[in-house]
């Protein structure tokens, strides 16, 4: 017997993304509700081979589903999630609605699947930023090994990070470039084509934006609050996939070499680091793949115990339906869930 399963949010690009990562990956599903605002009531989405008519969350009754996969923003999920919750559906939430929340565990399952027993307190599971994401994954291992006391990290974030418009938004002024039209910004405060722009979210009265904020607060929820973090985050004219490049101190000596193969071995992890031409992973190239790429690990010598390194993955997969599909997985896999209507 398989799970119940809604996607909230089913419309838009993670919510697309989540319904195929569901279907690739073989999740046990019986029931399979698309789900949106009244406005997107009678959409197609597809399921595989399935063809899903959305429905509207104002009316949509989630007292038989299992697991909500919530993807429609911050505040469609702090009105629906509770509610949701209440009816005994365990909702795993992808905006930044309840990341910190003591009651909800944030989990990236790679880096502190054994926080998600605490999940019963609320019903609710949080999904971290997507900036966050991968960076976790690929510091959680090193800082097992060697403790990382500050991590200085720019972000290179892909315009699909904003959305569907944000995307359309970069296509058209790029077309525009070329055929001398005028540019209009719209979604973005400056023109994104061919341009690239250091604030992501509002301003915070100390300077940092909520973005650079998320990733600070995020990455000491998720593996150490004693780890010190600054983030320079800024959008760049790319469709798909967030790169960051990330600056690390450590408490214990580890070399290039050392931090290398702990990268190999680790979950969620894929090292591509020749040191000759293109031999790293670009934006381009994680498209479309479930790995967090880790390229150019280098030893810093202007720091004690420091290390450097270029961290890509896909924010519409890892940074974002990937995780919530493997969250589903864990709940599943540890017996956390059962499937209501087998009971």
């Amino acid at each position: 017997m398989g799970y119940s399963v809604a996607i909230v949010g089913a419309t838009g690009n993670v919510g697309r993304e989540i319904l195929e990562i569901l279907d690739d990956r073989g999740f046990p599903v019986d029931d399979v509700f698309a789900v949106a605002s009244r406005r997107s009531q009678g959409t197609e989405v597809s399921f595989g081979d399935r063809t899903l008519k959305v429905k509207a969350l104002e009316t949509f009754d989630f007292a038989g589903v299992d697991i909500c996969l919530m993807s429609a923003g911050g505040a469609v999920s702090k009105e629906w999630s509770p509610k949701i919750a209440a009816q005994g559906c365990v909702v795993i939430d992808n905006s930044s609605a309840w990341r910190m929340d003591a009651d909800v565990p944030l989990i990236v399952p790679e880096v502190n699947a054994d926080a998600i027993e605490g999940f019963r307190k609320r019903n609710i599971i949080a999904n971290p930023n997507c900036s966050t994401a991968q960076l976790v994954v690929a510091l959680k291992p090193l800082h097992d090994h060697a403790r990382i006391t500050r991590c200085v990290v720019s972000t290179y974030q892909s315009v699909s990070g904003a959305g569907k418009d944000a995307m359309d938004e970069l296509f058209n002024q790029t077309r525009a470039v070329f055929v001398a039209d005028p540019i209009e910004a719209e979604h973005f405060t400056k023109r994104i084509a061919f341009n690239a722009i250091p604030h992501i979210d509002s301003f915070l009265d100390d300077g940092f934006t909520k973005e650079e904020w998320k990733m600070t607060v995020e990455t000491k929820k998720i593996i150490d609050p004693k780890i010190k973090l600054v983030a320079t985050c800024v959008r760049v004219p790319v469709f798909v996939s967030h790169s960051e490049a990330v600056h690390l101190e450590f408490e214990q000596p580890i070399t290039a070499d050392e931090a290398r193969d702990i990268l190999r071995e680790a979950p969620g992890c894929l090292v591509v680091d020749k040191r000759e031409d293109g031999g790293y992973v670009t934006p381009y190239e994680a498209a479309g793949d479930d790995a967090t790429f880790i390229s150019r690990i280098r030893e810093d010598p202007t720091v004690e115990n420091g290390l450097a390194l270029w961290v890509v993955s896909d924010n519409l997969r890892k940074g974002a339906a990937l995780n919530a599909v493997q969250i589903a997985e864990l709940l599943v896999n540890r017996g956390l869930i059962d499937s209501r209507a087998a009971a």
